[in-house]
């Protein structure tokens, strides 16, 4: 079955981040690692019963490797930015079991905010609050491209995306006003449902 692009998850106008980047960023970028997500995988579906080709693998080029390390950019770069979209189209007000986790942990909102935008300034690509299953606690990870810094077992929560093409129509090279801005648009209730069903897991 073919993988197919969610919609935008919120209607609501943001703050300091137009309409015009979301739609570039949802109906172009997002929407073309889906299509190269569904060509990758109907490629991986023919090689999957071609013995020539699983013949032919090699690990300094082959066309299945070219296939596997599509695969990870495109369905990282799917997922990711699901994740992204899906913390967008809140009022920015910290509630909820995660709050309290994050609390607990980092000693305040406040502390954890600075510390995950500074990580922010830090990546190219991604700055991700997850569950870490391997360890049982909250931690944030940092990638400098979809299928680069991921960590096996990490479930992603908040998800903030610092490629420039994320921030630079509104924000220019100001990456700093970008971040603050997206604490404004979070939707906590979104970041909660996916903690609580994690929860629910262990």
């Amino acid at each position: 079955m073919e993988y197919e692009a969610k919609p935008l998850p919120f209607t609501k106008e943001l703050a300091g981040i137009s309409k015009k980047t979301i739609e570039i960023h949802h109906d172009k970028l997002y929407a073309g690692y889906v299509a190269k997500l569904n060509e990758v995988n109907k490629k991986l579906e023919a090689a999957r019963d071609n013995a020539e080709a699983q013949a032919g693998a090699n690990q300094t080029y082959s066309d299945l490797r070219a296939l596997r390390l599509g695969e990870t950019f495109a369905v990282n770069g799917v997922y990711l930015h699901e994740t992204y979209f899906n913390m967008l189209g809140g009022n920015g007000t910290p509630s909820g079991k995660l709050a309290d986790a994050i609390t607990a942990k980092w000693n305040s909102i406040e502390k954890f905010i600075a510390y995950f935008s500074a990580s922010g300034m830090a990546m190219r690509g991604w700055v991700v609050l997850a569950y870490d299953t391997n360890v049982g606690e909250l931690k944030i990870y940092g990638a400098d491209a979809h299928s680069e810094g991921g960590v096996w077992g990490a479930i992603p929560i908040i998800v903030l995306d610092v490629y420039e093409h994320a921030y630079f129509i509104d924000y220019g090279a100001d990456r700093k006003k970008y971040i603050a801005d997206f604490w404004k648009n979070l939707d906590w209730a979104a970041a909660n449902a996916i903690f609580e069903k994690i929860m629910k897991m262990n």
